[in-house]
């Protein structure tokens, strides 16, 4: 690694990375090599700052588990030579990728964090500036030559999330993003002034490890008053399907119908993982505190406490990418990998 502070940038694709085109007033791609051009404010970092862009930047719509690998064997790649990594990132799929990287990157002890903004970096009002001049100075922050906040993290409007906490929700407002259930990790004001209490902090400097496999075969049954069995009895008889994130109501409950009950039931006989998340923005299931619940985890329903759907939905991915044996996988279901649960 440079003596000098360096922080690689990767370029996905989203709505920062656009600038007007002075004649024909249309929004194109702007070239991140060009980046110091564009914020001159950024050489008063001292900083050595290099740029990956994707080819083609990709809408986060479009995002997909292999931008997940792609990005993780990028980082893997270069984690020896920078000392911290920005994405950029559209704002509708970010928690996605987050989450997903918080758990692929195994042994991380480097900055990664991600960012982008909702109006693009070439408009006068934009917030793309701010997020990206502060991403890259929480990137490069070390103390007594360590960073100091070695995780997968989002930061947008002056908050520092960590990344498989949050959800986008607010698509008009610059505060995009929350993480109901973990503090954030630092605020952005004159200072920035970090919780080192939230940040994780590795107990062993081990060399990273990335994990690429990622299995896709699970859905989200999102239950609401009148779903009827039609319906249920589709998803769960899904050709592959592997894994299912219920999103019940409350604290982890559910219709108490037996023709419901039977059809969660049958899929599990059949090998299929039910994980139990709340609806909730903000809160944790507790299975069993309501007996509507109770008959949930009677039938082998697994407990997801307060884990975000998305990251429900790519520790799923992850952990059926492993090949684990199904008591392995249940139990890691519900043990915090990269600080998504609260224990």
């Amino acid at each position: 690694m440079q003596n000098k502070t360096s922080i690689l940038i990767i370029y996905t694709g989203g709505t920062i990375g656009m600038v007007h085109d002075p004649e024909t007033g249309t929004l194109f791609p702007f070239n991140f090599d060009q980046i110091e051009q564009l914020l001159p404010s950024l050489k008063s970092f001292g900083f050595n700052l290099e740029t990956i862009s994707f080819e083609k930047p990709i809408d986060s719509s479009d995002i997909s588990p292999a931008i997940w690998v792609k990005l993780a064997e990028i980082i893997n790649e270069n984690h020896s030579k920078y000392h911290g990594f920005v994405i950029l990132h559209g704002t509708d799929t970010m928690s996605y990728t987050a989450s997903a990287l918080s758990f692929m990157l195994e042994n991380l002890n480097k900055p990664v964090i991600l960012t982008g903004s909702q109006l693009p970096i070439g408009t006068l009002r934009t917030d793309g500036k701010e997020n990206l001049i502060s991403s890259i100075e929480i990137a490069a922050a070390y103390k007594n030559g360590k960073p100091i906040v070695p995780e997968v993290c989002i930061y947008f409007e002056n908050k520092l999330y960590r990344g498989n906490r949050t959800r986008k929700y607010n698509a008009d407002h610059f505060d995009a993003f929350e993480s109901p259930n973990y503090p954030t990790l630092a605020n952005a004001g004159i200072n920035i002034v970090y919780h080192y209490d939230s940040i994780h902090y590795p107990s062993q400097n081990k060399l990273i490890k990335i994990h690429t496999k990622l299995d896709t075969n699970i859905t989200v049954l999102k239950i609401f008053p009148g779903i009827n069995e039609n319906v249920v009895s589709a998803i769960l008889d899904a050709k592959n399907l592997k894994a299912v994130v219920l999103e019940t109501f409350g604290s982890g409950n559910a219709p108490s119908s037996d023709w419901f009950i039977n059809q969660i039931e049958m899929a599990i006989k059949k090998g299929i993982i039910v994980l139990n998340i709340t609806q909730c923005n903000a809160g944790r299931v507790e299975m069993g505190l309501y007996e509507t619940s109770t008959r949930l985890a009677e039938i082998g329903v697994i407990n997801g406490y307060d884990m975000t759907t998305e990251t429900a939905i790519t520790k799923l991915m992850f952990l059926l990418g492993q090949e684990l044996k199904k008591s392995e996988l249940k139990q890691y279901l519900q043990t915090s990998i990269a600080g998504e649960i609260t224990v």
